[in-house]
């Protein structure tokens, strides 16, 4: 039988990609709806193609060849076997809570979920007996190599480093929004590639690791690794280390986690080949340099509402940045600048959790607009 899904933000970078296994892997996925936001021409390319009985746009009159649903009406479906909720920000919270009650899996591509609610959104899962496949290439990874996860001593995190690894701490600081986000590894929106840039993704990530694992975030290490080969590893108790390599391509984890647990051959940008690798390095993050992954693990450690207010923050002052408004650094500088006068509460309910973002995000923008260059004290 086929496999049904709908995808939550058909139209980004990784909806786009997921189209593209979906379309390779031929009549063993069946998609029932597809959403996009404000980029109707190329969603209604997409339903022209891959014909969904659904769909949802901010402007609903736009929408040709598909029935207009409902973000709530398209992740409360029950003909879904799975929704890939691949919007970006913390408007997949909802949607993902929406999913999770109507008992479907998820394969989940949105980090944000998780580090705004991710104690909140995990312990449902479990009592609704739904499965969240992780869609990034490191929790992927994860994912892959865990068989018995109280069996697991460390789970080690890979970065690429990003465009300003071997650049000095004066050429980020005075970074061009150009050099940001000219990724050398990975092509993904212009939102992530500035966390990439800063290793605030990255940070990110552990925080999703944490939940999606049940791991201790003294038990999550970053290394970088320039090469993008090894994707995440595993330690267990023994002293093993069980890796998951490939060449840096968003195909494989989306396929895997749509079509989980089963495997089919897919899209392969090329064949892995060791002889062909010439060099593995690996070294430890510059905290330095990438300040933003200590304030992560921090926050991280800290829990309750402070990894809420360290992504809103992040997010309204990285959409600064991409807009020309502040320098690259001014970025964590405004994060610690909101940290500092944030108001801790340690079990903040869903509600609270979007009081706080919204609250943090008219703070960050105002301090913002008062054209403070953090850079230059």
């Amino acid at each position: 039988m086929k496999r049904k899904i709908s995808i939550l933000g058909s139209t980004g970078s990784i909806g786009t990609q997921a189209l593209e296994v979906i379309e390779k892997l031929g009549d063993k996925l069946e998609i029932v709806a597809l959403t996009g936001g404000h980029n109707t021409e190329l969603l209604n390319k997409q339903i022209a193609e891959f014909k969904p009985k659904y769909a949802y746009a901010d402007d609903k009159t736009a929408i040709k060849g598909a029935k207009y649903c409902s973000l709530d009406e398209i992740c409360s479906n029950k003909e879904n076997d799975i929704i890939l909720v691949a919007v970006s920000g913390k408007i997949g919270l909802k949607p993902t809570i929406t999913v999770i009650n109507n008992g479907i899996d998820i394969a989940l591509a949105n980090k944000e979920t998780l580090v705004m609610a991710g104690d909140i959104v995990m312990k449902l899962a479990k009592e609704k007996g739904v499965n969240i496949i992780p869609v990034d290439s490191e929790h992927c990874a994860i994912h892959q190599c865990i068989k018995d996860i109280s069996q697991v001593e460390k789970l080690i995190i890979t970065a690429s480093g990003g465009p300003f690894l071997n650049k000095s701490l004066s050429d980020m600081k005075n970074a061009t929004v150009e050099q940001a986000l000219a990724h050398p590894r990975w092509n993904m929106g212009k939102k992530i590639t500035i966390d990439s840039a800063t290793l605030m993704n990255k940070g990110l990530e552990v925080i999703e690791a944490h939940h999606l694992f049940g791991m201790d975030y003294d038990k999550i290490d970053v290394v970088v690794h320039p090469q993008s080969i090894v994707h995440s590893a595993i330690e267990y108790v023994d002293g093993s280390v069980i890796a998951q390599l490939g060449l840096p391509s968003m195909h494989i984890p989306i396929q895997y986690a749509i079509t989980y647990p089963e495997r089919f051959e897919g899209i392969k940008s090329k064949s892995f080949s060791f002889s062909e690798i010439a060099r593995l390095d690996f070294e430890k993050p510059d905290y330095e340099k990438f300040k933003a992954l200590h304030i992560a693990y921090e926050c991280g450690k800290l829990g309750g509402s402070f990894p809420v207010c360290m992504n809103a923050s992040n997010e309204e002052a990285v959409f600064a940045f991409i807009n020309g408004k502040i320098k690259l650094f001014d970025i964590i500088n405004i994060v610690e600048k909101m940290l500092e006068n944030h108001t801790y509460i340690k079990n903040p309910t869903i509600d609270e959790i979007f009081e706080i973002d919204k609250q943090t995000r008219i703070k960050t923008t105002e301090l913002i607009n008062r054209n403070f260059s953090f850079c230059n004290i």
